[in-house]
């Protein structure tokens, strides 16, 4: 149900669509004009309507029947799952623009609203000991933190575009949709190249290090716990003291020149206020500057009004009537325990500046699983909107952060296999329904919030994970997935 209850939030507020207009019955002009530079630009300003681009929406049916990888990859290897109940963030408590993983330190860095659950401290300072200390909204304790940008519904967005809106639809009558192709085997055949410099060492001695990294998994908690404290208590101070960004990995399983070259773009990101989106998943760094570059942080504005508006992403917003969080196998034949402290992105939220090779199809309808697009589904009579996000699942072994925020974790191939050198993790499947009315949908008045630079392309889609689960709680994933049994907690 679409949500319009919230007090507005202190600070500068934009002024909503509906006092502009009387704004501009009385005469100011010269205002006007002057709010819709300030939106322009991406700076703090005034709301304005911002439809999504007809068509960016497509009828489920014309979508071709088979494409989800992701389901193709569940009926290989370990058959187990493991499903953590966290809530969907109902009441919308926990909403911030914040990416303590691609913007640390950035108040209002993405630019866009976040939906949270797990963790009820997350935001642009999250560190990995302040999340351990935090509190979750998940029912075994899980303190893990999961996010992805809010759905809003917008019905003033169409008031000028009906006709648009029409031909966009009579042009896809037929068509079967712009549904992007599955990236996952380019993702390990690009990983496993990346990693055949470090494989041309001696293997004795990287299996040695496969196994120290395997026993560090099984560590007892409480030394687990008070390392993770130690490294981020360092980190915290390098913050205080105007160093670089938080990193939550292992430092000592890290060379000089990546903690160099990590505290280096870090910096660069801060500085453009963007996210670092990565070029691919074997090694490159594809952060590039883009024309609609972020303004410096402190210009930054926060979200305002009842409706949490912020840049250029306005409307109701909608929360989900159900978050599905399940760790499956993702086609391996058996998973080991993701550390603690892995973070993990999903897609790509600036992919018109980064290319296609992050964003992936995450769109569909209930009933229609077996299909994903790149487009907003519009859903027939009794099915509703769904976003469906499967994560990477192949960790080296040895990061739990990269400077790109994927090289230390990517895809495996369609037959569930890594690149040499990684392991299978297990994969976590985000699972978002919607009821988004039929007219909305048809009528392409639902949108994701998104940088301005990506004009709410559904393509931009995206999510973020960081797992801070007990070794127990991981312990017991590990071992449904891997036997075979379907546990829910």
């Amino acid at each position: 149900m679409a949500r319009n209850s919230r007090s507005p939030v202190t600070g500068k507020h934009r002024v909503a669509r509906r006092t502009k207009i009387a704004m501009g019955a009385i005469g100011l002009a010269i205002a006007v004009g002057a709010l819709a530079v300030a939106v322009s630009t991406g700076r703090t300003g005034e709301a304005s309507a911002d439809p999504a681009d007809p068509s960016f929406f497509i009828d489920i049916n014309k979508v071709p029947a088979g494409n989800n990888v992701n389901a193709a990859l569940k009926k290989k290897g370990a058959q187990g799952s493991f499903t953590v109940d966290c809530g969907t963030n109902a009441d919308g408590a926990h909403h911030n623009p914040d990416n303590f993983i691609a913007q640390p330190g950035i108040k209002n860095g993405a630019q866009h609203l976040h939906d949270y659950v797990g963790n009820v401290t997350t935001d642009a300072d999250s560190s990995l000991k302040s999340l351990l200390a935090g509190d979750t909204t998940c029912k075994n304790g899980d303190k893990s933190a999961y996010f992805w940008p809010v759905i809003r519904i917008d019905r003033e967005d169409n008031a000028a575009n009906e006709n648009e809106n029409q031909k966009a639809q009579q042009k896809q009558q037929g068509k079967t949709g712009d549904v992007q192709q599955d990236q996952s085997a380019k993702d390990a055949q690009a990983a496993d190249a990346a990693g055949q410099g470090q494989d041309a060492q001696d293997q004795n001695a990287q299996d040695q290090q496969g196994q120290d990294a395997n026993a560090q998994d099984q560590q007892d908690p409480n030394a687990q716990d008070q390392n993770a404290q130690d490294q981020n208590g360092q980190q915290q101070k390098r913050r205080n003291t105007g160093g670089g960004a938080t990193r939550n990995g292992d430092a000592s399983a890290q060379q000089q020149d990546g903690q160099n070259q990590q505290d280096q773009q870090q910096a660069q990101d801060r500085r453009r206020g963007g996210q670092n989106g990565g070029q691919n998943n074997g090694g490159k760094n594809g952060n590039q500057s883009s024309s609609a570059a972020a303004p410096p942080a402190e210009e930054l504005g926060g979200p305002e009004g009842a409706n949490e508006e912020v840049g250029d992403n306005d409307g109701e917003i909608v929360e989900p009537e159900s978050a599905t969080l399940k760790f499956i196998g993702g086609g391996a034949q058996n998973v080991v325990a993701m550390p603690l402290g892995l973070k993990i992105l999903y897609g790509d939220a600036k992919q018109s500046t980064n290319g296609p090779a992050n964003a992936r199809p995450s769109w569909t309808c209930t009933g229609f699983e077996d299909r994903l697009t790149d487009l907003y589904p519009i859903c027939p009579a009794g099915s509703k909107v769904e976003r469906i996000h499967a994560f990477p699942n192949c960790w080296d072994g040895k990061n739990t952060d990269s400077a790109n925020h994927r090289t230390h974790i990517v895809f495996a191939n369609q037959q569930g296999k890594c690149p040499q050198g990684f392991k299978n993790v297990p994969q976590l499947q985000v699972t978002l329904v919607y009821d988004v009315p039929q007219d909305v949908q048809q009528k392409g008045q639902y949108k994701v919030d998104a940088f301005a630079q990506e004009k709410h392309n559904p393509r931009s889609d995206h999510d973020d994970f960081a797992n801070v689960m007990s070794r127990k709680i991981m312990g017991r994933l590990v071992n449904c997935i891997n036997s075979g049994k379907a546990c829910a907690e």
